[in-house]
């Protein structure tokens, strides 16, 4: 909450992080939310409806791998094998949970569009990183789409309703001389 006045783009970061947690809910798919240090830093953001997350914690260390998301998961879904990541900061918590994530071998995708820093460097430096070690990058309709893979999934129109409105634009195009 605190990070608001200062991350770059932010009304359009929530809104893309939203279009995110409503499609995992509409299909059930698990998201678990970690907070950097809410005692001084606060909690997520209210208009993030993180009600059905299957586990909210607290953290002090930059990487969410932490030992209680990895029981959580382990347990209850050792079999995925990727990871959809987004949030603040990307050159910090994002960046460093993706590295840790890709060093134990999993999949990892950053959705670009609902990830963001106090600076368009930092979060240029952290997209460019990430994608280096191993990270594919990409955006909440084509992760909210990949999810479904097919027209004729059950949940196709339910979602289409979620991104039928275009993705809040976050300046990204605007920032990154990066891909080659």
């Amino acid at each position: 909450e605190k990070f608001r006045p200062s991350i770059r783009h932010f009304p359009a970061i929530l809104s893309n992080a939203n279009r995110i947690l409503k499609s995992s809910s509409l299909l059930n798919i698990p998201v678990v939310v970690t907070e950097q240090y809410p005692k001084g830093l606060g909690k997520t953001c209210s208009e993030l409806d993180i009600s059905k997350s299957e586990l909210t914690c607290a953290k002090t260390k930059f990487s969410m791998w932490l030992p209680e998301v990895q029981k959580s998961l382990e347990s209850k879904h050792a079999d995925r094998l990727s990871f959809v990541l987004f949030g603040i900061e990307a050159h910090v918590c994002v960046q460093q949970t993706a590295l840790d994530l890709l060093s134990i071998g999993y999949n990892v995708h950053i959705v670009t569009d609902a990830t963001s820093s106090r600076t368009d460097t930092d979060r240029m430096f952290a997209f460019q990183r990430m994608r280096q070690s191993g990270a594919f990058l990409t955006t909440s309709e084509s992760v909210i789409l990949g999810l479904v893979g097919d027209s004729a999934h059950p949940k196709f129109k339910e979602l289409q309703q979620i991104i039928k409105t275009e993705a809040e634009d976050t300046k990204l195009l605007q920032s990154l001389p990066l891909m080659s």
